[in-house]
């Protein structure tokens, strides 16, 4: 049973469902077809959330985050202290420079990522970056040239990209089983307080709003599956007094005429779904940022098949292991940045479009 919904009871948050996710593998064997390439030794900046259910994945694995940096040292040496971990920085400049250091995986808010990929990038070392990986295209590209110039791998951390459903689901439809994508339709909504508006999801100094904190995956789910990029955006957003996006919806084309239709919130629940549909069949998923399972529905006949790949509560494994993967040669996860490139030009698009501006973006013109 998916993790975010147990029987008839209402969707869990997120935090509550990674929570429940690492729950219900716990005492489980670690799949032995997950980490395949050689092992590296990474280093986290940042120690919030998601760092630490990087530390609990790994920590599934039998394997340890090796070096750890925060603004605050002190939540530093907690989470070394934690998770075990063997080297606490006083700066990210001391991470760079360490050459025990293979990779480092950068947790912190979504305004911060450029700086940090560029000098974690210089120094060599390779890059799996939160989502959003950085506030704009422009942005992204400096972040690629710079991966580029120094032979290392720079990996976007958005789930989608990561989960062996999608990796499956993509060999079948590249293998022509359920004909042309003609349409996806993608919704995420969540709700926030508007009790603290300077938390990261209202404050345009923190890069808040729906688009860079869950667009992202929307628009990430129908991108895998189309055949290019898409081209035409029309859309329609309210603007929180904030300056950034609470909600919009919008639709995409691309050349091919595969459309997009995609509806977002941050102040109302809606299904996290994607339903993709093709000329034989269409494809829902359900909580699709960690997905783990799909139902496919025949048109030629009304039948269903469920299909599963993979598991929710090791979604992070997957991200550390398709950056190994790349690192060691495998094309196939070196070209997800191309996927994450083609969803940023669409963000970035859209919120021109809607006048939702960070400061760093004022600064930068």
């Amino acid at each position: 049973m998916d993790a975010q919904t147990t029987g008839n009871a209402a969707p869990l948050d997120a935090a509550a469902a990674a929570k429940a996710a690492f729950a219900a593998v716990v005492g489980k064997p670690f799949p032995k077809d997950v980490f395949t390439a050689p092992e590296l030794s990474w280093a986290v900046i940042g120690c919030g959330v998601i760092a630490n259910q990087m530390a609990q994945s790994l920590a599934l694995a039998g394997r340890k985050v090796y070096g750890i940096v925060n603004r605050t040292r002190s939540k530093a040496e907690a989470f070394a202290r934690e998770y075990g971990v063997e080297r606490v920085y006083d700066s990210v400049e001391e991470l760079y420079a360490d050459p025990a250091v293979d990779a480092v995986y950068i947790t912190t808010p979504h305004n911060t990522h450029i700086d940090y990929l560029c000098g974690a990038l210089a120094a060599g070392k390779h890059v799996l970056c939160e989502k959003a990986i950085t506030l704009n295209s422009a942005e992204l590209e400096v972040a690629r040239a710079i991966a580029d110039e120094h032979g290392v791998v720079l990996m976007d951390a958005t789930t989608v990209l990561h989960m062996p459903l999608y990796v499956e689901l993509m060999r079948r439809a590249e293998a022509g089983e359920f004909g042309r994508l003609r349409l996806a339709q993608v919704n995420f909504g969540s709700w926030h307080s508007y009790d603290d508006l300077s938390n990261r999801f209202w404050n345009r100094s923190l890069a808040g709003g729906a688009m860079l904190d869950i667009g992202v995956y929307a628009l990430s789910v129908a991108r895998l599956f189309m055949e290019s990029q898409p081209t035409e955006v029309v859309s329609l957003a309210n603007v929180f007094k904030t300056g950034v996006d609470e909600e919009s919806g919008f639709v995409t084309r691309n050349a091919e005429g595969q459309i997009g239709v995609f509806s977002l919130t941050m102040h109302a629940k809606q299904p996290k779904r994607a339903t993709l549909c093709f000329d034989d069949c269409y494809i829902e998923i359900m909580s699709y940022p960690r997905a783990d399972r799909a139902t496919i529905t025949w048109t030629a006949d009304g039948h269903r098949e469920e299909v599963s790949a993979g598991i929710e509560a090791y979604a992070l494994c997957y991200e550390i292991a398709d950056l190994e993967k790349a690192v060691a040669g495998d094309g196939s996860k070196r070209e997800l940045i191309g996927y994450a490139s083609d969803v940023m030009d669409i963000m970035t698009r859209l919120r021109r479009d809607w006048g939702v501006v960070y400061p760093e973006e004022e600064s930068a013109e």
